[in-house]
């Protein structure tokens, strides 16, 4: 348990019923009244944010999130297999399970899977990823406008616009937050 007065960015809490990690706080003591704590808290089941509002004080559960670094093996039928690096025990991930970080996978990838009380909760990936550029369209001469970019498919199937100079079977750097291209690897 945990004061709601002690609750700082990151911290993990069990409130009716769902896991939550703080992302902001803040204390408030109005002129009349006792004091509140307004929290940005976001869901790791869901992944939806909301604000709420504590009692100063008042005790929430906090919760165990473990997590586990695995290397991305392969994916078959829609199952995606993951070995945990010491164990060597595979785990078996449904789509669902594995949500959007599927358009970065790829083989030998190392990520941590989360998990509370045994339930997986999702995968945290590295800030950037290197993918190979599969197919891309040749860049049109005379077309240096700038920061004129152009779409390309990587190895993962994830569309990324890049520059033009950026070639088929190039290596490129990719940001993991929001799917865009960050540099030449």
């Amino acid at each position: 348990m945990i004061s709601t007065n002690d609750l700082k960015n990151g911290i993990t809490i069990e409130y009716e019923g769902n896991i939550y990690v703080v992302m902001e706080t803040q204390h408030v003591k109005p002129g009349k009244g006792a004091a509140i704590v307004k929290a940005k808290l976001k869901n790791l089941r869901t992944g939806a944010i909301f604000e709420q509002t504590f009692n100063a004080g008042v005790k929430v559960a906090t919760a165990r999130i473990d997590k586990q670094l695995m290397q991305y093996l392969y994916n078959m039928n829609g199952i995606y297999y993951f070995m945990n690096m010491t164990t060597y025990e595979q785990l078996e991930l449904n789509e669902a399970q594995v949500g959007d970080a599927k358009k970065f996978l790829k083989e030998n990838l190392e990520v941590y899977i989360t998990s509370y009380d045994g339930e997986i909760l999702g995968l945290d990936l590295p800030d950037k990823i290197e993918l190979e550029i599969t197919h891309t369209e040749p860049a049109v001469k005379g077309n240096t406008t700038t920061n004129a970019l152009k779409d390309a498919e990587c190895e993962t199937g994830l569309m990324v616009r890049v520059p033009l100079f950026i070639e088929q079977g190039e290596k490129i750097l990719v940001s993991t937050a929001d799917g865009k291209y960050v540099s030449r690897a």
